[in-house]
């Protein structure tokens, strides 16, 4: 979700020259004060838009959306006027009642400024990454399950605890502390676009039947996006998440997919670890912001 600003050609706020023209033979109309009219803010029913109008002219907008980690983001559209920005992000404030979050390029320094201006402060960093699906770079090689365990397919998984799963995991996820889906999002999201059940692998202890740890690559149209590999606490460091990554890495390569993108957090030590030794590369990054109510 990006979050550009982008400066408008007409000036903002303030006054304007008054009309010059013609009375007479060659008589000029002295200039005088216009007054801007005032922006008027209006929430777009029933969806979460704000639109501001200058009269009948709409000079900008601004959408969020409340995350399952109860967090609620905002993207002002990028032909927003610099003077509508800042009435925008208040009606939202206003409706929400809560901090606000955005997310843009780390390369974009304007837009970087503009949030600043805007009372934005940087509360996280994340990284974009290229990772091989060749085994022959990521040195990933194929093994049994280790015993008393089996690897199923998402499709299989019990929905409600393979949901509980997701929700474990992204506690320890930088950025996503907090998360719980509602049942009928995580259906979709899991189950929509992009799905594939050759790609998206659970771990599953087979006495207990807990879920362990989970692999999804999303195959949706472009390069393909490893959406998570993770493994519940005390069961990590046994090579579990080498395990997963391997089966799904291999569906993808073999339909001749050579890379699959993923995004980790900066201070995520662990999975820049993991996936540095497959030979990930970073080829960019999004900055977090937060402007607090």
């Amino acid at each position: 979700m990006g979050g550009q600003l982008r400066a408008g050609d007409r000036r903002a706020g303030g006054r304007r020259p008054g009309l010059i023209g013609s009375a007479g033979a060659g008589r000029v109309l002295a200039s005088g004060p216009v007054t801007l009219p005032e922006l008027r803010i209006v929430r777009a029913s029933p969806g979460l838009t704000w639109r501001a109008f200058e009269a009948a002219e709409s000079v900008g907008a601004v959408t969020a959306f409340l995350r399952p980690d109860d967090r609620w983001f905002v993207y002002l559209d990028p032909m927003c006027r610099p003077d509508a920005s800042a009435p925008l992000l208040a009606a939202v404030t206003e409706n929400t009642g809560t901090d606000l979050y955005a997310s843009i390029e780390e390369d974009d320094e304007h837009g970087l400024d503009l949030f600043e201006v805007l009372g934005f402060t940087v509360c996280r960093r994340e990284g974009n990454y290229l990772i091989p699906t060749d085994p022959d770079v990521t040195g990933l090689r194929p093994a049994a399950e280790p015993e008393g365990l089996v690897i199923i397919s998402a499709t299989d998984a019990y929905e409600d605890q393979l949901r509980l799963l997701d929700d474990a995991l992204r506690q320890d996820i930088p950025g996503a502390a907090g998360w719980r889906w509602d049942p009928g999002d995580f259906h979709e999201e899991t189950f929509g676009d992009g799905f594939d059940p050759a790609t998206y692998l659970v771990a599953v202890d087979a006495a207990s039947g807990e879920y362990l740890g989970l692999v999804r690559v999303w195959l949706s149209p472009g390069r393909p996006r490893l959406g998570l590999i993770a493994v519940v606490r005390g069961h990590r460091r046994r090579g579990l998440a080498s395990l997963l990554l391997e089966r799904a890495f291999r569906v993808v390569h073999e339909r001749g997919i050579s890379e699959v993108s993923a995004e980790i957090d900066d201070t995520n030590a662990a999975s820049r670890a993991l996936l540095g030794g497959l030979g990930a590369r970073r080829v960019g990054g999004t900055v977090e912001l937060v402007r607090r109510r």
